[in-house]
């Protein structure tokens, strides 16, 4: 609209104004001086060509030329006075406009300095009070935070003199606790603290320090404690100090400190042994020492009656050092279950504050179910197995039958239901390693290691593996795990240990093979047939028996001599027998099925109804059988199997279609046998993990040639 009102407006100035382009040159759109013809136009210098002629031509030109001038001035004089009056009222409009504006602006001004007094006032009294107390506040708190900054950073510098003061007073606990609290606060409060930089480094060193300094420590404590004098009546020599020294070992996860204190007692029972013969062949006045100087020769030369007064003084003198050993290894073993209990009521108390931040989910609960209830945290599977293997397990269960809430059950009852929930599956977790073989079950016979007792899981989880098997191969497994111990205690053993152990895995094999596949069971169990299932068992407790040779073998090769390795060659032989029986219990299980489809494939005839009551049959049976083994054996396993047991199905149905004179023509009776295998394909494919076994079932048909 506006620019339509625009155009309107020129229009009619060009209606009121005509062109005066034929008028006045001065009008044009294209006038400049610059221009020569234009200035030649504007002023005729032509007039003045002639030089230095001042004449009355000359004269009365300029003349003319002024009053030229003069007339064009008035007419761009007279044009602008149109122009103007043509747009008088625009100007007018404008001028008013313009004077309006700044009326608003002087009351604009005003407004806005009227505002910022107003502001002023408010900023003075009402905001700079309490911003300046905001500010306050925040610097109070700000120097509070760095004055606790500055103290931490004191007490923090004052680490090191005080981990050395505390390691002058052997106090290892205290020393390891105050650096494992500088480390987090410096990890956490004072991060980035650039005169700390290095600490964290010089404090790792302390405690590598310390850990070899414990370790001396209780090496020289153990040689103290055990080669002390008999006449000294103290049991436990300083017990505050084996205390602290345990304690310092359990924090720093070295849980070797039995084998140091194993080695020293094995050098001072041989100290022992030989004080007691010295002082018994010295005390003997038929030997002469100066002609007989071996040790050795002289206790030949000793009578019945001598010898059995050294064994007698040699019991003697053990009975008292046995009793010393198991005064220590009691400190030590309360110390043991103190922290076990302690770590318990942490991992209690997490658990109810979870639960107290609605943290315990269902997928927590789903984790507690599948580890059992008891998952330990890192280092506490280590501290079990020090109460519950090895030395510790007959004061293990006294202690624990102790500490029962309620009645726990006796001893022989505990062990009688260990033996009758074993009998049927196995539960837990195992674990191995090349230096010592720890097997963790969790059917222990620990009473419950509440009233009611743990139900046994189905399956055994070996390395991500699950193991179905019986509650014997639990026990053989335990038995592995004393013969590891056995050659661990006694190294000098090791070949006879072996060649035990090799002979009980050879027995295990071959009694397995007679009372399963030679059907033994038959009459010793009295069962009234080998099913597919025990076959399924039986192969699967061989296969966690093999499992665990090589790491039998990797162990018991670490204690012996390069020129004793050919006697490992037995486990070799052992590997392959319990690999051909698992083949041979592989091989019967086809065998079965085999000996069903002959029987039943036999009478198979191709006519309606369909599918035929042969092929029901057949898949019926294939499906007891994946139900009897699926939940036995691993995956992979069964689909072997039943590859295997379908390349026999396919075998037999070819024969018995080449008798019956069926081929692939496409005519009726070929439909018939596409329906029945479409069926059977379809029954097979249906079973849990056989989805994608290719049967390639086209085999059954005849080549043409």
């Amino acid at each position: 609209m506006y620019l339509l009102q625009r155009e309107k407006i020129h229009e009619r100035c060009k209606n009121i104004c005509p062109n005066k382009d034929d008028l006045s040159i001065f009008m044009r759109p294209d006038f400049v001086l610059n221009d020569p013809a234009t200035f030649n136009t504007v002023l005729p210098w032509s007039h003045f060509s002639v030089a230095g002629g001042k004449n009355s031509r000359d004269g009365a030109s300029s003349r003319l030329l002024q009053e030229k001038l003069s007339h064009y001035l008035d007419v761009v004089e007279v044009s602008i006075a149109r122009q103007i009056s043509l747009r008088s009222e625009a100007f007018f409009h404008a001028m008013s406009s313009q004077h309006e504006l700044q009326d608003r602006l002087r009351e604009t001004a005003v407004a806005v300095a009227t505002l910022r007094a107003r502001t002023a006032v408010m900023d003075r009294v009402m905001c700079r009070g309490p911003l300046q107390a905001l500010k306050d506040t925040v610097t109070r708190s700000n120097c509070t935070k760095l004055h606790g900054k500055l103290k931490l950073m004191a007490a923090v510098q004052q680490t090191q003199p005080t981990v050395q003061l505390l390691l002058s007073t052997s106090e290892f606990v205290g020393a390891l606790e105050l650096i494992a609290t500088t480390k987090e606060v410096l990890q956490q409060e004072l991060q980035g603290i650039h005169s700390f930089r290095h600490l964290g480094s010089q404090l790792c060193e302390m405690e590598k320090l310390i850990d070899k300094m414990i370790v001396a420590d209780f090496t020289t404590y153990s040689r103290s404690d055990l080669n002390r004098s008999f006449e000294d009546d103290s049991q436990v020599l300083e017990k505050d100090r084996l205390q602290s020294l345990v304690f310092g070992l359990l924090r720093q996860r070295k849980l070797d400190f039995l084998d140091i204190y194993s080695e020293e007692m094995m050098q001072a029972a041989k100290g022992i042994v030989r004080q007691c013969v010295l002082r018994s062949v010295s005390q003997i006045e038929d030997i002469d020492t100066d002609t007989v100087v071996k040790l050795q020769d002289q206790m030949r030369l000793m009578k019945f009656s001598q010898w059995f007064e050294l064994l007698q003084n040699v019991f003697e003198h053990f009975v008292l050092f046995l009793t010393r050993i198991k005064a220590t290894l009691s400190v030590i073993r309360n110390v043991v279950l103190e922290v076990l209990d302690s770590c318990q009521r942490s991992r209690m108390a997490d658990s109810s504050s979870a639960i107290a931040d609605g943290n315990c989910g269902e997928n927590e609960d789903e984790d507690e179910e599948d580890s059992g209830g008891s998952s330990l945290r890192p280092g506490e599977a280590e501290l079990a197995y020090l109460t519950h293997e090895g030395l510790f397990i007959s004061d293990a269960l006294n202690e624990a039958e102790r500490r029962s809430s309620t009645a726990a059950p006796s001893k022989t009852q505990t062990q009688t239901r260990a033996e009758t929930s074993g009998s049927d599956s196995a539960s837990g977790t195992t674990e191995s390693s090349s230096s010592r073989e720890q097997t963790t079950n969790t059917t222990s016979s620990l009473p419950t290691g509440g009233t009611e007792d743990k139900k046994p899981s189905d399956f055994l989880l070996v390395d991500g593996q699950k193991y179905a098997v019986v509650g014997t191969v639990l026990l053989l497994i335990r038995i592995f795990l004393e013969y590891c111990q056995c050659v661990n205690d006694i190294p000098s053993i090791t070949t006879d240990m072996l060649t035990r152990l090799a002979d009980l895995l050879k027995h295990f094999n071959s009694r397995s093979c007679q009372l399963v596949l030679g059907a033994g069971a038959l009459q010793v169990v009295g069962l009234k047939t080998i099913t597919t299932k025990n076959l399924a068992l039986v192969s699967r407790c061989l296969q966690l028996v093999v499992h665990y040779i090589p790491i039998i073998r990797a162990h018991f090769e670490t204690k012996l001599q390069p020129k004793q390795y050919s006697i490992l060659r037995h486990f070799d032989h052992i590997t392959k027998d319990y690999n051909d029986h698992i083949a041979e219990i592989s091989a019967k299980l086809v065998a079965i099925m085999d000996g069903l489809f002959e029987r039943v494939l036999s009478k198979y005839e191709v006519k309606a109804p369909m599918p035929s009551l042969c092929f029901r049959n057949v898949c019926k049976q294939m499906a007891k059988m994946h139900e009897a083994i699926h939940d036995l054996l691993p995956e992979e396993q069964t689909q072997m199997l039943f590859l295997r047991i379908n390349t026999s199905f396919k075998m037999h149905l070819k024969r018995q279609l080449s008798r019956l004179g069926v081929i692939n023509d496409g005519g009726p009776q070929h439909g018939l046998v596409v329906v029945d295998v479409a069926f059977y394909t379809e029954n097979v494919q249906a079973l849990r993990s056989l989805e994608r076994l290719d049967l390639n079932m086209p085999e059954i048909w005849e080549q043409k040639r």
